[in-house]
């Protein structure tokens, strides 16, 4: 029962590193706004698309992880009372695919795009493309600390599946 507990705190840690996503989304779009708004020189208004899109993005994908998250939490305690060992494979399982999609992207494929927008943003010199790669460096700059931190938590949740995993075995 202590698995479960453990499986319903680990979806409130998502829902709310989701909250993140959404709150620098919301950033994206006020800044956007405000470039709209208040920006006088052609440097200042070229940021109003790229900061919207990016504002956007980051909504979704805070929305795209705090809606099934709390959806399945709500099934856990009776998923778990169903079958046990079931519950446990599946998310064991569940957590393996997220580790290696994090290993991936986090720590792989961000970098690599946030390298390449810094030697794109010396080469090209139009106010739109260095908007352009600015706001992506800052979108996926967002995107690795929060995941990062989920990451971590992952690995520790992904611990303690193993751990209930072996006692119930036994």
């Amino acid at each position: 029962m202590d698995i479960l507990k453990t499986a319903i705190e680990w979806t409130k840690a998502e829902m709310f590193s989701s909250s993140f996503f959404i709150l620098f989304g919301i950033g994206f779009l006020a800044a956007s706004f405000g470039f709209w708004q208040l920006g006088k020189i052609e440097v200042a208004r070229a940021y109003v698309v790229p900061m919207l899109i990016a504002g956007i993005l980051l909504l979704i994908v805070g929305l795209g992880i705090f809606f099934p998250a709390k959806a399945r939490g709500t099934g856990f305690a009776e998923a778990y009372a169903l079958d046990a060992q079931a519950f446990i494979s599946t998310e064991l399982a569940k957590a393996e695919r997220i580790l290696g999609a994090y290993r991936f992207a986090v720590y792989r494929a961000i970098p690599l795009i946030i390298a390449l927008c810094a030697v794109l943003f010396v080469v090209l010199s139009a106010p739109v493309w260095r908007a352009s790669f600015v706001t992506t460096i800052a979108m996926m700059a967002v995107i690795m600390v929060i995941d990062t931190n989920a990451n971590t938590r992952l690995e520790a949740y992904k611990s303690a599946l193993a751990a209930a995993n072996a006692q119930i075995g036994k």
